[in-house]
């Protein structure tokens, strides 16, 4: 194996604004245009930087409890900020020692952990 190509997590049929609206203007990511076969099947293509999310439309759709991706940034406590404005409240975790992390939901329940970056070299 080499690397991580990207995430899938699902959505419920008809949640593309709302999660456009989280991940592209709240979390800053970009939308990638998916092949026209897949693009009619709904759901997204997302990207920032090296971190590639796809949201795949699931019509029995119910959010994973536990299964999450976890996502490293540089400014926790301003995406912890910025989350918690819009209505998206962090519940921070602090059971790995050393390391500063929380949890927050999508708009249609998807748990997504995000985690400060200690070493500058990952950014």
């Amino acid at each position: 194996m080499l690397r991580l190509d990207h995430v899938q997590l699902a959505i419920p049929p008809g949640a593309e604004d709302a999660c456009r609206a989280f991940y592209i203007d709240l979390l800053g990511m970009a939308e990638e245009p998916k092949p026209p076969v897949l693009a009619a099947r709904g759901g997204l293509w997302l990207r920032s930087g090296e971190v590639r999310l796809h949201l795949g439309v699931e019509q029995d759709f119910r959010p994973a409890r536990k299964a999450h991706p976890a996502i490293l940034v540089g400014d926790l406590d301003g995406l912890a900020r910025k989350l918690s404005e819009a209505g998206h409240v962090p519940v921070w975790d602090d059971a790995i020692p050393g390391t500063r992390r929380f949890y927050a939901t999508d708009p249609v329940g998807n748990r997504l952990e995000f985690v400060a970056c200690a070493d500058p070299a990952e950014m």
